[in-house]
């Protein structure tokens, strides 16, 4: 890959973790102006007429119907079972916890991607995951199970359950999809998995109370918009050009920024683990993308 390809990728991850990073503080504070599925249906529904609207525009077209079903997988594991289970456990769980749990995605695909895609990973790829997991462990502390409710260890355990679903539609749009647009496959996987979201907000919380004002109409717009539309699009562009381990262990830095933005704007203290495990999880990144030449 050339260098400069190579500099676009990396500001693409880099602009993603941010945005997901940042949309935990939101998708958190979102809960309490709606229901946590009522909140997903409208951040994706945004999404996906995003999308839509934007492959209209550029006349991208639909993708041949033989990938719709493809895409109804991906949308139903990517978006409809990750944020259903996520949005969820919300209500339980601390938003910085729940992102480090999330994000422990990078060793569950590093796991299928060698079973399914025949990767290998070399000795620096699996130091770099192992350092940036026990970085993850670090911030969300060893103890995380021990003293807690029932309802806080179901809702850890929804999360873990999320990130290996979002780990699996990884692995099956780069056996099944990665050969067409990102913006198809962004915008079809989103369109498919807000269906079910929906379906789920009407099953389960219709009649409760919904509050639109400036705060849950910016959560909702930042998060469909940005943090869904364009971080999702980006996200399948990434896995489409560099092999598994290296694109999912970038994003153990969306806790990082996650807590960081929790701290700024939350009040939320950042702990000695934290610092620490950011650390670590840093260093993971850099051994695991870095090379040495010849």
């Amino acid at each position: 890959m050339k260098q400069s390809n190579k500099l676009i990728i990396y500001i693409l991850m880099l602009v993603i973790t941010l945005l997901w990073g940042y949309a935990w503080v939101l998708m958190k504070d979102a809960l309490t102006y709606m229901g946590p599925f009522t909140f997903s249906a409208f951040r994706f529904g945004t999404g996906a007429v995003t999308l839509l609207l934007v492959v209209w525009i550029l006349r991208i077209g639909f993708p041949p119907r033989q990938y719709w079903k493809h895409l109804v997988v991906i949308g139903f594991l990517q978006t409809t079972v990750v944020f259903t289970l996520v949005m969820y456990a919300l209500e339980f769980v601390d938003a910085g916890q729940s992102s480090v749990l999330l994000y422990s995605m990078p060793m569950w695909s590093s796991l299928l991607a060698v079973q399914f895609l025949g990767e290998k990973i070399t000795p620096a790829k699996l130091t770099g995951l192992i350092v940036g997991i026990i970085g993850l462990f670090t911030i969300v502390g060893w103890d995380m199970w021990i003293g807690q409710s029932f309802e806080v260890i179901f809702g850890q355990l929804l999360i873990i359950i999320a990130a290996i679903a979002w780990a699996i539609s990884n692995i099956y749009y780069r056996r099944h999809v990665s050969g067409l647009s990102q913006l198809q496959v962004s915008a079809m996987q989103m369109f498919f998995g807000s269906i079910g979201i929906t379906l789920a907000a009407l099953i389960t919380e219709w009649g409760e109370p919904i509050v639109f004002n400036a705060a849950s109409i910016y959560y909702v717009l930042f998060t469909g918009v940005l943090a869904s539309a364009l971080a999702f699009t980006a996200w399948f562009f990434i896995i489409s050009k560099i092999d598994m381990v290296t694109a999912t262990i970038s994003t153990l830095l969306v806790p990082i920024f996650g807590l960081t933005f929790s701290s700024i704007l939350l009040g939320e203290q950042m702990t000695i683990g934290v610092l620490t495990g950011s650390a670590l999880i840093i260093s993971g990144i850099v051994i695991a993308t870095i090379s040495k030449k010849g």
